[in-house]
């Protein structure tokens, strides 16, 4: 028999941060959303509680823990509960912390993880999506040319979270040998962080525009070094961390239009007793399960150690897809109230616009 029972510390982790959300965020996530900005000591305080460096070793800052993408996903979709921006900006070290800790060399890992998993957060970050319409984040465009023992890379990509504050940015190209990770420092000259993306949703989260310009890295600077990373196996977790955050919008969006339908009264008794509000509502209920239930399976399988590349993809795309529709039935169910910005149903409905369309900005 199959059990998809939480352990005693999975619950415990998960309580950790919802009580953290509840808290810290919902009462305060409206403001900073319209502001545009994330409070810096909220931040600080997720930070603390170990999520992007819980697998790090103590000796480079770390506590040591077993590598856990099941606990990724649990702890993303909690933060995304209580924000989509919120979580994506706690853990976007992850993005590069996560790929550093599995395929990096040796001499990579002493000399860039201590620098960003101390106890205070310091910005570090994955730049995998590109401006074009064809894009694929399995064949990036932006190349990477070896020449006399270096790598020159050339590209330009679109929504890297929390890039202009980046101590290290770690860049997706293609080579001879297929797509590979580079890491960046942020003063090398080559690189250039551009103005913050506009976009429809995310407010709160300051993604921005990178251009790598004859950017010259040595080649001890792949991640791997001679041998590489497995790229299919990065882009499958930042699917999977995806997914989870598509998990965490749509649980919210789903308890707020159940709440709201059934206080909310119409010709003296709550819409929620309405055929049509009713059936909205349970589709609500019942995707927002299957969203997370393709995220834990895919996360399971990466945790046993299994390839997962097919199950990160179906679990993203589906919540990409059903995010949106959860979003959309949220915003009808409130009826007007949905459509103004004094409720979190249109912020719902904006965040989960984003996870069809971005690559790379979460990661388990």
């Amino acid at each position: 028999m199959f059990s998809f029972e939480l352990d005693k510390e999975q619950k415990m982790i998960r309580n950790s941060y919802a009580e953290l959300v509840k808290k810290l965020v919902a009462d305060t996530i409206h403001d900073q959303d319209e502001a545009g900005a994330l409070d810096p000591k909220t931040i600080q305080k997720a930070w603390e509680l170990g999520v992007s460096v819980s697998a790090v070793p103590e000796a480079c800052g770390g506590m040591g823990m077993p590598d856990s993408p099941m606990q990724s996903a649990i702890c993303l979709e909690e933060l995304a509960y209580g924000d989509a921006s919120f979580a994506i900006a706690v853990t976007t070290p992850s993005l590069f912390i996560s790929p550093l800790l599995r395929y990096g060399t040796e001499a990579q890992k002493n000399a860039c993880l201590p620098p960003v998993c101390g106890e205070t957060y310091v910005p570090a970050t994955l730049a995998m999506c590109e401006p074009d319409l064809a894009f694929d984040a399995a064949s990036p465009k932006c190349r990477a040319e070896k020449k006399n023992g270096a790598y020159i890379l050339s590209g330009v990509k679109c929504f890297v979270p929390k890039a202009k504050d980046a101590k290290y940015i770690l860049v997706a190209a293609s080579t001879d040998q297929g797509p590979q990770l580079f890491i960046v420092s942020a003063d090398n000259p080559g690189l250039k962080v551009g103005d913050r993306e506009k976009t429809l949703g995310l407010y709160a989260l300051d993604m921005y525009r990178v251009t790598l310009e004859n950017c010259k890295v040595s080649a001890a600077d792949k991640l791997g070094g001679d041998n590489g990373c497995d790229y299919a196996d990065v882009l499958a977790r930042s699917r999977v961390g995806l997914a989870a955050v598509a998990a965490g919008i749509s649980r919210a969006s789903f308890e707020f239009a159940r709440d709201y339908a059934k206080k909310r009264e119409q010709f003296g008794a709550p819409i929620g007793t309405k055929q049509s509000v009713a059936f909205m509502v349970a589709e609500m209920a019942y995707e927002a399960d299957a969203i997370r239930l393709m995220c834990w399976k895919a996360a399971s399988m990466l945790e046993a150690g299994k390839p997962a590349v097919r199950e990160a993809y179906l679990a993203r795309m589906y919540a990409g897809e059903m995010a949106m529709k959860i979003g959309d039935y949220g915003v009808q169910v409130l009826g007007g109230h949905g459509y103004i910005r004094d409720y979190p149903q249109e912020r719902y409905y904006r965040n989960a616009r984003g996870i069809a369309i971005l690559e790379g900005v979460a990661t388990v």
